[in-house]
Parts: structure tokens; C-alpha cells; sequence
């Protein structure tokens, strides 16, 4: 920290250069200030600038005049102005443009061209975006986009989910800033927008739905977002904001949100510049208070086995060998999800940059960049997990120019003080009572309590009673008085009643088990993972005037480090890597309207085959004013496994996550048997057969020698034998998706148009099967159920029933073909005055024969119907503005590690009003979001998410 105070000390009082003052105003043809319009040096590029809220702008730069300036700003007719003398004073008129389709974007092809032009779908969010948003965040108001659904998991955490096949940890989605990508490297996928920008340095936003491959490799799968901010250069002076409402939520109640910024940026002159950026928001999370049972529907707290979704413990469960208990399992009393969280979120983000132009101008650029991002959020997985005081950093250098980039960036992170809450619960449970002495009380309890006359529910009531709290049940039998199992070999260990909430037993195991990275006795989370990255790309169109031509690559190395917590990395960290090259050719024909695009990309990882991913697209522009375009395109994409599916070994207490390098399963094992980590006893028969009363068990059991998790349940329930099917898939491999897409842009009758659709064959999809692997004998199809304890078929029957068996969570691929196809439509129009209505509507739908693998879960989480709509007028009154926007969705199914289930259709409005004081050079907001409705939820498993209510203050330079 010594060092960014002295960086900041050096960089506040460097010496500034003797420069020449152009200032002036800009407004629209109404007279209204233009806010955020650029302003630069034609030709030289020695200086830029942006205007203010009040539309004024001051240039310094080191060339004399007479140059000439041009002004430009989406939505308005770019103006060139003529410079003749120093300290000039310029009065700048714009005029409206009627489509916003003239936007520039680079993200579609590497190089800039009009959103018209581009070759695929594209969506785009600028500063002029950013201030009409009605949501409390920019990142929050990307919901707002065609294409876009969101996935909150958290108040500070959300995940953009575009064409469906996401959870909340969306692998197959990727999010750069400023070129880095944001991904974390234990889990291989986007924190929101954690790390990412301040809402005041974002200049643009560009969001590519779909696969790109071709250009951006494995991880750009089924989408890709990029955020860029601000320029020194052309922005400078201090920029500061602060907002201060309040949440929402029945079960959370009302409370206190606050964000605040600043951003302070310098141009020492045409060659050196540099900024820095600070955030922090806190907030009380959305409580997360589902408590169905995670399999059954309709089970409450009262039943035996219950497994609430969001209670943590009760996952321990066990069937009690008692004539007169029931043959389905017991499960242990767990904790409810708001007593193991503080339920706070909060984000704290800072970077800097220095930018240097050693000729003065933008055809040389060195960057150093450092970003800084913690907090707290949950996120959820296999689990939920609180992140507490979770830390993220990146660190970058850059050359770019003209007509090529070079950089090189870390990603590091630093988990903290994170745990989870499934491990919270059941070893606060076993801090109190081993799970033996719990399960035999429990036994003793019913069987007493049955045989005194007691009804099963009666039985069941007494017996958890008396387990957790040494309440002997009524009724029994000749007035006898139970006295709770004590273990012969710790009979001093602690025995009294149950942990509650908030006393000071609970409170002192709660801290002990988030402290402890063992899962046999703790939850705390542990990373210290790391990412190196390069890149580089190159545009000959300088060089080769035939057509535009562009070659690049990436090379990336992993460095998985969770001290062997959630990967087989106990002994060290695991290091693999991963590069690409591409080129990319791009020729305009036929009068330049035809415009033709191809790419190719190669790519290859440590532990798979090289991948070659080709893109070609056309784009016809039609009509005498050249505004109607018809776009198609075909592209090939690919996603590597990730980190986790390669590499987790993640004990999540009634399963093992497992992933499939041929090194990792060699790696994993565990001790199973004598009531080790929770795993039980292994039954008599188990132990004459094994010899022993434990087992080690490797990864190589889960895939080679188990039976399918959905094959087990239909023997569980009928015991018919020929039901069970043994696991026969192969190690996870890249998934594959055959991308087809048409579209069409155009501006008619003041309307703009954007049409599009699109149709993706997907192969070896990645995803998860669920196995069951016995302690002993040998699994087959249909094994043979006659008594005979020396066949190895017959031993795994006896295993399953006597609960001598692990379940484990494999990462695999479907043989199945999976389709999936969507169309989108997006209007919006100029009204009466300078009101703006914009309305889009998304379909998606995917094709899955669920039947040909009962066991694989596509998880395409995405609503069949989306409708979105806003309605705005920044010009209502002078210097005020206002926007709504509205959203709906239809019910749709999510399916997870976690749980499954439906997701019930949501309707959500948001709105703001906005006020600017030119006096104050200050702006005044008032938004809201979910206004009067409905809690809705994204997420199965994570909280209802309510009403949020603000009001922020921007001042600019």
C-alpha cells in the first residue's frame, strides 16, 4: 500500500507541460447540453477530450494552431470545426442522427466497424446508456439487453447467462475488461462484476451472445462481454459519485444500501497520462430462506429424512439398522442458512493505470494497469458458499497501436476468510455430537418410543428430541427413562443439548469450523490460484490493401493452488496450459456491399487434442441509403473442460466432485468406514468381505466400478435388480457447438430494427453425472440377485443395502446430440417529442432426448419467453430526464448440482428520474427497481430477491 500512496504522491505532482486551451460547449439542436460527446485533434491525435454534463469541454494539447477539431457522439452527425487561434472559444451545434446504428464496434471482428456492419449479433451499452438505466448499477442495467438473463446469486454477485446452458457458474461465458479476462482461476468463471469497472470510467459496453471461438478461443463459448473504460487521455479531471437507499425483502426486512466512487485522471501532457479508481458498495444480501426439501416434494421439517434447500447439516443421514425404523434414511437436524451467514455483501474496487505515447499520439501506447477487487458475496455451486473477504487482483502491460496489441496479464486471487455452509452445519453438529452417538440415540428413542404405542410420527418427533436435546419421549414402555449413548472410547466427550443459534456454544463452534480447512472438522475454503496470459494481434490492412487481414494468439498457464480443499493439489499446485493462434480475413465486394468475413482459430490444451474453429459470414447492405442489412454466418466453437472439471477432488459430505484427468483420479482418495469423516460403519458383510472396517477409495472406483446414480434410485425403490446400470463413460473431452445465425439491421419509418435468429448443434456436451460406487465387489448390468456372497455382482447388491457405498459427481460428456435454437426482436423508435420507446422480445428453446440418457442434466436454465420494454425521455423538462424499463419472463426449469426444480414467470419494472445542476456540474438520480412487485427469484436455492430503492449524486469535471 506504501507503494500506490507514494505512486499517487508522484503522480498528483508531476509537472505539467505549457500546452494550448481550446474550450467550448456543445449542444443538440434543442439547445440541450450534450453530455459525454469526444472531441479530438484530427490527423495528429495529440490530445482528445469528452464534454460534461453541461456539455463544455476544454482541450489542451501541444500542437499550435490552425488544426481542426471533430466532435462526434452516438445518436448525433459527427462535426468537423476549424481551429485558427490559441485559447479559442467554440460553440458546437450537433444534429440528431436518426439510427443509432452507426455505432462503432470492435468486438465482432477485432477491428472497427458500424454495428450496421457487424457479421453476428451484437449489443452495446454506452456512457449515454449508462446514466438512463433504472437499475442500481450499469452491470445490474445489462439485464435490460436482448439476449441478456441474468443469474443473481447475490446482491453483489450476478452471472449473465446468454442462450441458455448456465448455472451461476456460467464456464461456458466470457467477460474481458480492458482485455483481461475476468474469470475466476480456481473457478474458471466470471465474479460479476467484482473485479471488473467503476459505472463512471466505463466507456463502452459490447456483448457478443453466441459462439467465438474463432477469434477468442476455448472459454467464448456461448457468449462474451467486454468492458471498456475510460482514457486518461480524453478523459480527465475527477469524476466522484454517491448512492444511498435501501433494500427490500420479506424475510430480510428493509435495509441500508450505499455505493460511492471517484475517479481521478490526468493528462501530464500529449505523452503521459494516467488514473485511479476507487468503489465500495455494502448492502444486506436477499435472505435465502427456501425450505423445500432438496429431492422431495411436499416433505417438511417433520419428516425423518427431510433435506431442506437452504439448511445445512441435515445432508448427513444414514439408514438405521432397527427392525421397527423405516428402510429410508435419517437425517440429522440442520442449521438454517441465515444463522451461518451475516447475510452482508459488500465490493471494494480500486486500479490504476499510466499510459504512455511515446510519439505523442494513438499510434503508440504503453499501458501498466493493476486492479484490485474483495468483498462479500454467495455464491453457489455443488453448494452454497459465503465469500467472506474474498481477494482478486490483476496486474497488466500493454502495447497496442494503430494496428496491433501485445499484452501480458496475471489474475491472482486469495480466498480469505470463505467457507461453506454445508460443511458449517454438519460439523457444528459434530462438534456438539459425534454422528454415531446422534444416530444411536435417535434408534433407541423410536424403537422405545414404537414399542410403548407411539404412532411413527410420534416416534420419529420423540426420537429427534431426544437426539438433540436429551428429551426422553412420553409414553414408554413401563416408564423407562433413556439416557443418551455415550461413546466407550471418548466417554467425556460433550453430550448436552444441541447448538442453538446464537448462543454462545454455537457462536464459539461457528467460528472454530469457518477456521478450519478440513472438512473432517471445518468449511473454510482455501485459494491461492493464478492465471499468466498473453496476447497478441496484428491488422496488415496497412500493408495488404487487397483485403483486411489480421493474425493473433494467446498462451495461457494455470496455476491451481487450494492446498488440496477443493483440488487434488495437497502436495502442490497443479500447473497446465493452453494457446491459440488465428487469423482473419475480411473483403468488401460488390460496390462495398457485400462484405465477407473468415476466420479460423487453432487451439490446443495440455490434456487434449488441438481444436480448429473456422467463422464465415456475410453481410449484404441494401437499399439506396445503404441502411438495410441481411447478415448470415456459420462458426464452429469449442470449450475446453475447465479447471474444475479436470481437477476437483471437492468432498461435499454426501458426494465427491470429481474430475476426470487421468492424473487426478490416481490422486483422489479417501478413508471410508468406521465412522471416518461421517462415512458410518461398514456392515458386517462388508467387513468379511474387505477383510477390514474401513476402505480407500480413489477416483478410478468412481468411474470405473459404479453404478449410475438414476439406476440405484429405481433399485432403492423396488429392489429389482435388473434395473441397475453400470457407469460407462469416458474422460471428459472438449464440447463442440456447430453455429448457425441470421440477421437482419435496418432503420424504417423512424424505427430501428434489429432481427435475428439463431440454431446451435452441440456434441460431447460437458456435464455432470451423478454415481454411486459400492465399497466392494464388481459392478455389471443387471447383477444376479441370488444369494451367493463369493460373486462379485451379488456383493455390490449387498453393498447398496447396506449403505456400503460412495456417491460421487462426475464431469463427463453426453453422447447425446443436443439442439438448441432462438430468435430475437428488437425495436425502437423516436415518438412524440424526444420520447424513446424500445421494446424486444427473445425465444429459446433446446432439444435434448432425455431418454437416451437418463442421467445427464443439460441445464438450460433459460426462460422459453423473454419480453423486455422501456419507455424515456432525457430531454422531459429542461435538464431533467426519466426512464422505465419492464421485464417478463416465463417459468422455466433449473437444473444444478444443488437442486432442481421450476422457476416460477417474473414481471419486473424499474424506473428513475434524473435531474442535472450545470451550476453544480453535478447530476441527481432517483431509481428504483422491482417497483411494487412480486419477489422473484433467478436462482433455485439462492434468496428472493426484493425491492431496491436509491438515490445517487455524479459530479463530473
Amino acid at each position: 500500500m506504501r507503494i500506490y500512496l507514494l505512486f499517487l504522491s508522484l503522480f498528483f505532482c508531476s509537472i505539467s507541460f505549457a500546452q494550448n486551451s481550446i474550450s467550448g460547449s456543445v449542444v443538440d439542436s434543442g439547445n440541450q447540453a450534450v453530455f459525454g460527446a469526444n472531441i479530438k485533434i484530427v490527423g495528429g491525435g495529440a490530445a482528445n477530450t469528452v464534454t460534461d454534463s453541461d456539455g463544455k469541454f476544454t482541450l489542451v494539447s501541444s500542437m499550435k494552431p490552425p488544426f481542426v477539431i471533430e466532435i462526434s457522439c452516438v445518436g448525433f452527425l459527427s462535426k468537423k470545426v476549424n481551429v485558427t487561434s490559441s485559447n479559442q472559444k467554440l460553440n458546437v451545434v450537433l444534429n440528431d442522427e436518426e439510427t443509432l446504428l452507426n455505432e462503432i464496434v470492435v468486438s465482432a471482428s477485432r477491428t472497427p466497424e458500424r454495428v450496421l456492419e457487424s457479421p453476428v449479433t451484437i449489443e452495446r451499452m454506452g456512457i449515454a446508456d449508462i446514466k438512463k438505466t433504472a437499475s442500481a448499477s450499469f452491470y445490474d442495467g445489462l439485464e435490460d439487453l436482448k439476449e441478456v438473463q441474468m443469474n443473481t446469486s447475490s446482491l453483489s454477485f450476478k452471472s449473465i447467462n446468454t442462450r441458455g446452458f448456465a448455472t451461476v457458474a456460467n464456464t461456458r461465458f466470457m467477460q474481458l475488461v480492458d482485455g483481461m479476462d475476468n474469470s475466476s482461476p480456481l473457478l474458471n468463471f466470471v465474479l460479476g462484476n467484482m473485479i471488473g469497472i467503476s459505472e463512471i470510467d466505463v466507456q463502452s459496453v459490447e456483448l457478443l451472445p453466441g459462439a467465438s471461438s474463432a477469434l477468442y478461443g476455448a472459454n467464448a463459448f456461448n457468449g462474451i462481454l467486454f468492458m471498456n473504460s475510460k482514457s486518461p487521455f480524453t478523459s480527465q479531471g475527477i469524476t466522484a459519485y454517491a448512492k444511498y437507499g435501501q433494500t427490500v425483502q420479506q424475510a430480510a426486512g428493509s435495509n441500508d444500501y450505499i455505493d460511492y466512487g471517484v475517479r481521478m485522471a490526468h493528462a501530464f501532457s500529449s505523452k503521459l497520462a494516467g488514473k485511479v479508481n476507487f468503489t465500495y458498495m455494502r448492502g444486506t444480501d436477499w435472505h435465502a430462506t427456501n425450505y423445500d426439501d432438496k429431492i422431495t416434494p411436499g416433505r417438511t421439517r417433520s419428516h425423518y429424512g427431510y433435506d431442506g434447500i437452504n439448511v445445512y447439516g441435515d445432508e448427513v443421514a444414514t439408514v438405521i439398522a432397527a427392525p421397527t425404523l423405516p428402510s429410508d434414511k435419517v437425517s440429522r437436524t440442520g442449521y438454517n442458512e441465515v444463522d451461518l451467514t451475516d447475510n452482508k455483501a459488500s465490493n471494494t474496487k480500486i486500479d490504476f493505470s499510466l499510459h504512455y505515447r511515446p510519439l505523442g499520439n494513438e499510434n503508440l501506447e504503453v499501458i501498466w494497469q493493476s486492479k484490485f477487487g474483495f468483498g462479500n458475496a454467495v455464491y453457489q455451486g455443488a453448494n452454497r458458499y459465503y465469500l467472506n473477504d474474498f481477494f482478486m487482483q490483476q496486474h497488466k502491460i500493454e502495447v497496442k497501436g494503430k494496428n496491433f496489441f501485445v499484452r501480458g496479464y496475471t489474475t491472482n486471487e486469495d480466498g480469505g476468510k470463505s467457507y461453506d455452509m454445508l460443511f458449517t452445519g454438519i460439523n457444528i453438529n459434530r462438534m456438539w455430537k459425534a454422528d454415531k452417538n446422534w444416530f444411536t440415540d435417535y434408534a433407541t428413542a423410536y424403537a422405545q418410543a414404537t414399542l410403548a404405542g407411539q404412532f411413527p410420527e410420534q416416534a420419529h418427533a420423540g426420537a429427534r428430541n431426544f437426539a438433540d436435546y436429551n428429551i426422553s419421549p412420553t409414553g414408554l414402555l413401563g416408564g423407562t427413562v433413556l439416557a443418551p449413548y455415550v461413546d466407550p472410547a471418548n466417554p467425556n466427550a460433550p453430550n448436552g443439548s444441541r447448538f442453538l443459534p446464537g448462543s454462545p456454544q454455537f457462536k464459539n463452534a461457528f467460528n472454530t469450523v469457518i477456521a478450519e480447512p478440513s472438512v473432517l472438522t471445518g468449511s473454510k475454503l482455501v485459494d491461492n490460484s493464478k492465471i499468466y496470459h498473453s496476447d497478441a494481434n496484428y491488422n496488415f490492412k496497412d500493408l495488404i490493401k487487397f483485403a483486411e487481414i489480421q493474425l493473433g494468439g494467446s498462451y495461457r498457464q494455470y496455476q491451481l493452488n487450494s492446498h488440496g480443499r477443493i483440488y487434488t493439489d495437497l502436495n502442490g499446485p497443479i500447473y497446465y496450459n493452453e494457446y491459440g493462434a488465428y487469423t482473419q480475413l475480411t473483403k468488401k465486394l460488390v460496390d462495398e456491399r457485400l462484405k465477407f468475413t473468415g476466420s479460423i482459430r487453432y487451439d490446443k490444451s495440455k490434456n487434449f487434442d488441438g481444436n480448429v474453429s473456422p467463422r464465415v459470414s456475410l453481410v449484404y447492405t441494401g437499399g439506396e441509403s445503404r441502411r438495410h442489412n441481411f447478415r448470415g454466418s456459420f462458426q464452429t466453437g469449442f470449450r475446453n473442460p475447465s479447471t474444475q472439471d479436470q481437477y476437483i477432488g471437492f468432498n461435499i459430505g454426501n458426494a465427491v466432485l470429481l474430475g476426470s484427468a487421468p492424473d487426478n483420479l490416481t490422486r483422489y482418495s479417501e478413508v471410508r468406514g468406521n465412522d471416518i469423516n461421517g462415512s458410518g460403519t461398514i456392515s458386517s458383510f462388508g467387513q468379511s468381505i474387505l477383510g477390514s472396517n474401513t476402505v480407500v477409495l480413489t477416483g478410478l472406483n468412481a468411474y470405473n466400478n459404479s453404478y449410475t446414480a438414476t439406476s440405484v434410485d429405481r433399485f432403492s425403490h423396488t429392489g429389482d435388480a435388473s434395473l441397475l446400470r453400470k457407469t460407462n463413460v469416458d474422460y471428459v473431452k472438449p464440447e463442440r457447438v456447430k453455429a448457425f445465425e441470421l440477421g437482419y439491421r435496418s432503420f424504417i419509418n423512424n424505427v430501428s430494427v434489429d432481427v435475428n435468429g439463431y440454431y446451435n448443434i452441440y456434441n460431447d456436451f460437458i456435464g455432470n453425472l451423478n454415481v454411486v460406487a459400492p465399497y466392494y465387489g464388481t459392478t455389471k448390468d443387471s447383477p444376479n440377485p441370488t444369494v451367493n456372497p463369493a460373486d462379485p455382482g451379488f456383493q455390490t447388491l449387498a453393498a447398496l443395502k447396506g449403505g456400503d457405498y460412495r456417491a460421487y459427481q462426475l464431469y463427463t460428456n453426453t453422447d447425446v446430440e443436443i439442439e438448441s435454437l432462438g430468435f430475437g426482436l428488437g425495436l425502437s423508435k423516436k415518438v412524440y417529442m424526444d420520447f424513446e420507446v424500445g421494446v424486444n422480445y427473445n425465444y429459446a428453446e433446446f432439444k435434448f432426448d432425455q431418454a437416451k440418457d437418463p442421467s445427464f442434466e443439460a441445464g438450460f436454465n433459460t426462460p422459453k419467453h423473454r419480453v423486455k420494454a422501456s419507455l424515456g425521455n432525457e430531454k422531459l423538462f429542461k435538464n431533467l430526464g426519466f426512464n422505465v424499463s419492464g421485464r417478463w419472463n416465463s417459468e422455466y426449469l433449473w437444473q444444478s448440482t444443488m437442486v432442481d426444480g421450476m422457476i416460477d414467470a417474473a414481471t419486473v419494472i424499474d424506473a428513475q428520474i434524473n435531474y442535472t445542476i450545470p451550476k453544480l456540474k453535478s447530476t441527481l438520480k432517483l431509481g428504483a427497481s422491482n417497483i411494487g412487485g412480486k419477489e422473484y427469484t433467478q436462482v433455485l436455492g439462492a434468496g428472493l430477491i426484493g425491492q431496491q430503492y436509491f438515490a445517487s449524486w455524479t459530479i463530473n469535471p
